[in-house]
């Protein structure tokens, strides 16, 4: 496979020079075009040469990936290059779609584990849970594979058969599955909140998305919502065609959603909303953090823009350059940044500027001095170069020291791996609750177990501590930091009662994904979240909710 690049490289140069007199050539009438030869020269020439004489044996296909990487980073963490092997992978990301069996793997507690079975299909269907540890597939022992190996196993065509040996308690398990197209789902769950209330959780925008909201819209206007909610949180974006599909549910067809404008006309382009909307009047909450990036961005972006929708959250993260992908060699792909996209107002929102770069090498935000205000169509203020900023900033939810160590460790999921066989069924995900009895359990199971962990308060003394002896002040106030290390050293068992609401929390979202899969997990979550209830708050209301999308100079 090395030689095929490696002949690939010098080809190129080959056909970029043939020969000493082109060079001269190509520099009298294009400087750059002679830059590139050379160097191709040299990197082909730099490597022949490492592969002859370096003192011991190298592997030139690592070392050209390693080299084109390292390139490709210079530029932005977008461009990337795609070798012929991860091209199924590539794939995956962008459509959804793959052959398999339909299940999240991961390691916990050194395993390798099922951690989402996804539902109605071949693994959930089979038999599989949550918590199995894998052992074998196709009798290839996989106990000490990385997850990623395991995974690449368990795809293959649809319609092939795969054998998945788990150990599940004391008992060895084997499962014999028949793969097929999984198609992931970008909607996994949507329901009623209240009354009138309807909530859409979008994870993704691969093939379908715009449909799967479609669809989840109708069935929620036919259970009676007049108000809607679209979670846009931890969505990471995806096909622009799918964004351009969810905005044109909202707001009349022809209407621009996004534009791209690059160095080369074929990517320049104007995307407009073409169906018809289903509803361009339903009071409308989009939900935001700093996960949600690219088209989730677009969509929230663009209707802000129109003051269709009033965005609940955090500030997003920031991302307004557009990949397109470009064959090369021997089944090999580039990703590459082709060109920026602007959003209704004008503006765009790509916070990172990767041309210029600090003193440290990494690239720097957009300078607050070069940001440019524009205007929604309401006359709203809003800037570019910054991600989307919310109209209601709601800022995000911590948890106590006990609680992410309990997570963290595993703790909660290995409970939950017992509990589950213990018990056939819980009720429904938002009437589900761990009461006090379930608690009492997990306290005294928790016995014996490590979870210890660092208080911020704590490790505030231990920084006062360190710096007080770097600079001599020590002995001076000694006395006084063993009394704050006795005042607020924590007591694990009394944390265990300080924290019980939220650590109870963590240990029904746990449950509940037994029982449920994803969508219940969102379902369970949704009487105890911040930003829905604000976004309900906000819709309730409806006097403000209009207020909210005029200009602060017409709000009352």
């Amino acid at each position: 496979m090395m030689m095929k690049k490696r002949s690939s490289i010098i080809a190129i140069f080959l056909v970029l020079v043939v020969g000493g007199g082109v060079l001269v050539s190509f520099k009298g009438k294009n400087d750059k075009l002679f830059l590139i030869a050379k160097n191709l020269d040299i990197f082909a020439s730099l490597i022949r040469e490492l592969d002859s004489y370096y003192v011991d044996e190298i592997k030139p296909e690592e070392l050209v990936t390693v080299g084109i990487n390292a390139m490709l980073e210079e530029l932005d963490p977008y461009t990337t290059y795609i070798p012929e092997e991860e091209s199924e992978d590539f794939r995956t990301m962008t459509t959804g779609e793959y052959g398999g069996v339909g299940a999240m793997i991961g390691n916990r507690l050194g395993k390798n584990m099922i951690l989402m079975p996804y539902k109605d299909f071949p693994a959930e269907a089979s038999g599989l849970r949550i918590g199995d540890e894998l052992l074998k597939v196709d009798s290839v022992n996989v106990v000490d594979l990385l997850t990623s190996d395991i995974s690449e196993m368990l795809k293959g065509p649809a319609n092939t058969p795969v054998e998945v040996v788990v150990k599940r308690g004391k008992d060895t398990l084997s499962f014999d599955i028949t793969r097929k197209k999984i198609v992931i789902d970008n909607v996994p769950y949507y329901g009623m909140v209240n009354d009138n209330i309807g909530y859409i959780k979008l994870t993704d925008f691969t093939t379908n998305a715009g449909d799967d909201v479609r669809k989840a819209l109708v069935d929620l206007k036919g259970q009676g919502a007049d108000r809607l909610i679209l979670d846009l949180r931890d969505n990471p974006g995806g096909i622009l065609k799918e964004a351009v599909d969810i905005v044109s549910l909202f707001i009349p067809k022809g209407k621009e959603v996004v534009s791209t404008i690059g160095k080369l006309d074929n990517v320049n382009a104007e995307y407009k909303t073409n169906r018809s909307p289903v509803d361009k009047k339903i009071p409308l909450a989009i939900l935001v953090n700093e996960r949600s990036a690219s088209a989730s961005e677009i969509v929230s972006g663009a209707l802000q823009d129109y003051d269709r929708a009033v965005l609940v959250g955090r500030k997003t993260f920031g991302k307004g350059l557009v990949q397109s992908t470009i064959p090369l060699s021997y089944n090999a792909q580039v990703k590459v940044t082709t060109a920026k996209y602007y959003i209704p107002s004008g503006r765009c929102i790509q916070e990172i500027d990767y041309s210029k770069r600090g003193e440290d090498g990494r690239a720097v935000s957009v300078a607050d001095s070069l940001r440019h205000e524009f205007k929604t169509k309401n006359g709203r203020t809003v800037w570019d170069g910054e991600g989307i900023m919310p109209d209601e900033e709601v800022d995000a939810r911590t948890y106590a020291p006990i609680t992410y160590s309990l997570v963290a460790r595993s703790l909660v999921f290995e409970f939950v791996n017992e509990f589950y066989y213990e018990h056939d069924s819980i009720a429904s995900p938002r009437a589900f609750e761990v009461d006090d009895a379930v608690y009492k359990e997990f306290v005294s199971w928790l016995e014996g177990k490590e979870y210890d962990y660092v208080t911020r308060v704590e490790k505030t003394i231990e920084d006062l501590e360190k710096y007080a002896k770097e600079e001599k002040y020590f002995e001076e106030i000694q006395s006084e930091i063993d009394s704050l290390k006795k005042s607020v050293s924590h007591n694990k068992e009394q944390d265990l009662v300080t924290f019980e609401g939220e650590i109870k929390e963590a240990l029904k979202d746990e449950i509940v994904s037994r029982y449920y899969y994803e969508g219940g997990v969102v379902e369970a979550g949704l009487d105890q979240d911040m930003e829905i209830a604000k976004a309900v708050d906000i819709l309730s209301d409806e006097e403000e909710y209009l207020q909210m999308l005029q200009p602060a100079m017409a709000k009352k």
